[in-house]
Order: structure tokens, then C-alpha cells, then sequence
């Protein structure tokens, strides 16, 4: 009886350990190393180069592709069975984006709240206009329409940083998808940072509160000196 409870013990132990050995959440600071954030496990890492080069539009061989990886860091997260960087605009699993721009000296005197609502897609009425009439003038039907605000909080935080949240509906191909977003400026102006999670709407609204600790996680760091 008691070699029996001996093997229980040890299998017991040797379980606690194996499960305490997997860890829980991707730590991820970004490459300059001042902004954090945290996602659980269960979510693959990809290469953001091909969704960059969607975002900017630019030709991969370019001076101003080479000069925006200079500038600019990202990472994303895709918690579904076949990962893929295009879920950023369309998946029933979250999907975490997150970047961190060296600002240009234009960018900086551009930048505002309403800059920051619209950096990934159109957020303001000035911005949405503009993009349902650049499709239609090119003969195109605009992929994101039905658009439905959901949140919108001005962020005020340490060191003179400031930022917003927003959170919104987009219709996509029929179905529709939340998107939460969260843009820092840093309290000198010169580095912007940006989280965004999205999955369909009904995936958020089941999975809220492990999306917002997502996106409270989302910070910048207090470096030395």
C-alpha cells in the first residue's frame, strides 16, 4: 500500500511539474524594447513582412520598403487551427496585431487622436467617406461596409503618453467582425505603438473578457535613465 501511494505521489509530482513547465502567455516586448505586451500560448506567431507590405502598399523592392522596416516593428498572433496573417481582416479566432512606428518628423506634426482612430482602418466620417469613394472610383466595391461604433475612450497615461481605444464593427464578405483597437503616443511624439485584436463578432462577444486582458496588458515601458 504504501509503494502504491508512493507511485501516486510521484506521478502527482511529476504531472505538477510538466504543467507548470508550459508556459501560459507569448511575453513579447518589441524590438527597441519600450512597448509590452502579453498573449496566451494557445496563439501562433507569424511573420508580419507579407502583411506589412499589404498595409503600406509599397513594392517589396523599394527604398521605401527598406526604409519602413527601419522604422517600423510588428508581430501578430493567430489563435486558429491554420494561422495565417489575412485573418487580420477576417477570422472567426482572435487575431492580434501589433506594431510600433518611429514616427518621421512630418508624422509627428500630423499626428492627433482622429490619426491614431484611423491608422490601421477607416474609424472617423472624413475617413470612411474617403475610402467608400476611392473604391467606387476605381470600379471596386468596398471590401469593409456597415460600419457600427462600439467604444471610443481617449487614453490618458504616465510620462506625458496618450492614446485611444476604439472598438468597432466592419461587415466583411457577409459576415461581420470586431475590431479593438489601442494607439500610444509616447510622451516625446516620437514613436507611435498599436495593438489590434479582431475575430467575428460573435467570437467577441463570447471571448470579451480574455480579449481585454489582451488589450490591458498592451503598455509602454518606463526605460532607465
Amino acid at each position: 500500500m504504501k509503494t502504491m501511494r508512493a507511485a501516486i505521489a510521484l506521478i502527482a509530482a511529476v504531472a505538477t511539474v510538466s504543467a507548470c513547465g508550459q508556459p501560459e502567455f507569448h511575453y513579447v516586448r518589441d524590438r527597441a524594447g519600450t512597448t509590452y505586451f502579453k498573449v496566451p500560448a494557445s496563439f501562433s506567431q507569424l511573420d508580419t513582412e507579407p502583411l506589412e507590405l499589404l498595409i503600406s502598399g509599397d513594392d517589396p523592392t523599394s527604398a521605401a520598403t527598406q526604409l519602413r522596416k527601419e522604422r517600423v516593428w510588428s508581430t501578430a498572433f493567430d489563435q486558429a487551427a491554420e494561422p495565417n496573417v489575412q485573418h487580420m481582416f477576417g477570422s472567426r479566432e482572435p487575431f492580434v496585431y501589433v506594431t510600433v512606428h518611429a514616427l518621421t518628423v512630418k508624422e509627428r506634426n500630423e499626428m492627433s487622436l482622429d490619426r491614431m482612430r484611423d491608422y490601421i482602418l477607416p474609424v472617423t466620417d472624413g475617413r470612411r467617406e474617403a475610402y467608400v469613394m476611392s473604391q467606387l472610383q476605381a470600379g471596386r466595391a468596398p471590401l469593409f461596409g456597415n460600419f457600427e461604433p462600439l467604444l471610443d475612450q481617449e487614453l490618458t497615461l504616465d510620462d506625458g503618453a496618450r492614446g485611444i481605444r476604439v472598438r468597432y464593427n466592419y461587415r466583411i464578405v457577409g459576415g461581420v467582425q470586431t475590431f479593438d483597437q489601442t494607439a500610444i503616443l509616447d510622451g516625446k511624439g516620437t514613436s507611435l505603438s498599436l495593438m489590434l485584436i479582431t475575430c467575428e463578432a460573435t467570437c467577441f462577444a463570447e471571448r470579451a473578457a480574455e480579449l481585454d486582458k489582451i488589450a490591458g496588458s498592451f503598455n509602454l515601458l518606463r526605460l532607465p535613465g
